[in-house]
């Protein structure tokens, strides 16, 4: 019997997500549709320009999808569903302190980390996790309700993960098995038809919308599916002009003259979508809930560790500027701060160590037998090296929060007289049972190694930088 490997497992997972989600949510289909033309047309009117991101064949593939559990149990066993997928968690977000509403969870992203791996499927996952530890939120009796409920619920069967545990170790698995992993998997993240606890759910919701999301009800759900587009600001108008109602603004770096960077995501609003509620004398009525909405996003080059503290020191003359200027809008006043202050190429980028790029030798290099020059910067000025952007592969917590916060019915509830519950990146890889992967590193090793490369095919010794 033939087997289906990690990777096809990855790829057909998504591709089964997004026609699920589509039938649960038909303007995400939209959403897709309108990805799709802009995609085109950039293509049409840039060329190969327009794939220097990633190739057009990759960028109308991709997706990302967020879920949401309640407890490191549950973030255990998702973290088991997605291995299967060959997705390993990277990151730390703590979109507790990145909203001024009420969001009251930790996050990591599952995804793949080798660069052919994401070549050939980079789905990821944005998986967030309620912190009802937290008093800012949730005061004691609260907590306890709250913990009791996600304890007495099974969002993975025993089935799946025993079948996500072998395609971990497998790297593959037989044809059927695979086919039974697909079907539970998607079913895991299917939208259930069991009637709300009305009276529970608003209790959260008090709270926060995010909490009531994830613990008011017993099962998870995909709460939004992303595909990737290559103009995000001509996809808002496009999707304004159809009359969908779009979030006030496009999350993260403004629109300027220079390199796309890092990543920007926007969405339609949250739908009102029928659920069967519960009252409390057991009878059940029709419904509606906003949680889930359809998002797209820009990608573009990763920042080093450098490149981040300058993108987070211009968000705040960004803000102190907006503050002192309410008449301005927010997004002219981005982009005469970034045309001011973020170098306008990627030469620029890349000769500041500002961003990464993979480095491999030019076949037009230079054949007249002169010694190639022993510093990066120059090989790539004269020709003898190609710098190649590395894409952005992860998310901006102010981002996500800004997205999630957009598509909240209310303000909630958040108590800052009392100290916030620590948590980071060492104590999720604990409830994970295995490593937080840091983003930086892996961008990192990938320039490097391009860079051993170089030295070693033109014969340079020591460390080119």
């Amino acid at each position: 019997m033939s087997t289906i490997s990690q990777w096809q497992l990855r790829a057909a997972f998504a591709v089964r997500l997004s026609e699920m989600y589509g039938q649960e949510v038909p303007a995400y289909t939209t959403l897709v549709d309108v990805s799709r033309e802009v995609n085109e047309d950039v293509l049409r009117a840039q060329g190969a320009d327009a794939e220097r991101l990633g190739s057009i064949g990759r960028v109308t593939a991709e997706r990302h999808g967020a879920i949401r559990v309640g407890t490191p149990r549950e973030l255990h066993e998702v973290a088991r569903v997605f291995a299967a997928l060959g997705m390993h968690p990277v990151g730390f977000y703590d979109l507790r302190e990145a909203a001024a509403s009420a969001v009251p969870v930790v996050s990591t992203a599952f995804r793949p980390i080798d660069g052919e791996e994401l070549a050939r499927n980079p789905f990821r996952v944005f998986t967030s996790m309620l912190t009802p530890a937290d008093p800012r939120f949730f005061d004691a009796d609260l907590r306890s309700r709250l913990e009791a409920f996600l304890a007495g619920r099974e969002l993975f069967p025993p089935e799946l993960l025993a079948l996500a545990d072998r395609a971990e170790a497998d790297r593959e698995l037989p044809e059927d098995e695979a086919e039974r992993f697909l079907q539970l998997a998607v079913a895991a993240f299917e939208l259930s038809s069991e009637p709300v606890d009305k009276a529970w759910y608003e209790t959260l919701e008090r709270i926060s919308a995010v909490a009531a999301d994830i613990g008011g009800v017993r099962s998870t759900h995909i709460n939004h599916l992303t595909p990737r587009v290559l103009d995000i600001d001509e996809l808002y108008r496009r999707m304004t002009d159809r009359g969908i109602e779009m979030i006030d603004t496009i999350q993260g770096p403004p629109a300027w003259k220079g390199p796309d960077l890092l990543l920007r995501q926007t969405s339609f609003r949250a739908l009102a979508e029928p659920r069967a509620m519960r009252l409390a004398d057991g009878s059940v009525e029709s419904g509606a809930l906003r949680v889930r909405f359809g998002e797209v996003e820009a990608r573009g080059i990763a920042l080093t560790r450098e490149g981040r503290a300058l993108y987070d020191e211009l968000l705040s003359h960004i803000d102190e500027q907006a503050s002192r200027n309410s008449t301005a809008a927010r997004g002219d006043i981005a982009r005469a701060v970034w045309e001011r202050h973020m170098p306008g190429s990627e030469q620029e980028l890349a000769a500041e160590g500002l961003a990464y790029f993979t480095y491999r030798l030019a076949d037009e290099r230079p054949r007249d037998g002169s010694k190639p020059p022993t510093s990066i910067g120059e090989l790539v000025e004269h020709g003898w090296v190609h710098a190649e952007p590395i894409v952005y592969e992860d998310f901006l917590p102010r981002s996500a929060a800004g997205i999630f916060q957009s598509n909240l019915s209310g303000e909630g509830t958040r108590d800052n007289d009392q100290q916030g519950t620590a948590y980071d990146a060492v104590w999720l890889s604990g409830a994970l049972g295995r490593e937080v992967l840091d983003p930086f590193a892996l961008y990192e090793r990938q320039q490097n190694r391009s860079l051993a490369h170089v030295a070693h095919e033109l014969d340079l010794t020591g460390a080119l930088g």
